[in-house]
């Protein structure tokens, strides 16, 4: 398992539709959110910067990242998702979020 961390700036404006919206995210989304291998994820919200965390349990994530993107329910979900958010200045070239670097992790155990 891998655990990813990302960010992404999110427009003022779109503050309350962002969070209506994933109050009740689309079953088929989430179904393939689970289908590609991603677990535990959590969108957080500061300031106008979201903050994603998901735990990874697959063995081919570029594979399992290609076919989330080739879902038609997924296409249609960014659609709307993407004008309410904006890139924070030097993401990636190929990348919509931030990556982050994990720098310290505690399970308890």
């Amino acid at each position: 398992m891998k655990r990813y961390g990302m960010q992404i700036g999110l427009r003022a404006e779109a503050y309350e539709e962002y969070k209506q919206y994933h109050a009740a995210v689309w079953p088929e989304v989430l179904a393939t959110i689970a289908r590609c291998n991603i677990r535990n994820y959590t969108i957080y919200h500061c300031k106008g910067i979201l903050f994603g965390h998901f735990e990874y349990h697959g063995a081919d994530y570029k594979a399992d990242m290609a076919m989330m993107a080739a879902d038609a329910a997924t296409q249609r979900w960014w659609a709307i998702m993407m004008p309410l958010q904006e890139q924070l200045p030097g993401t990636p070239e190929g990348e919509w979020w931030m990556p982050m670097e994990e720098m310290f992790h505690f399970d308890g155990r």
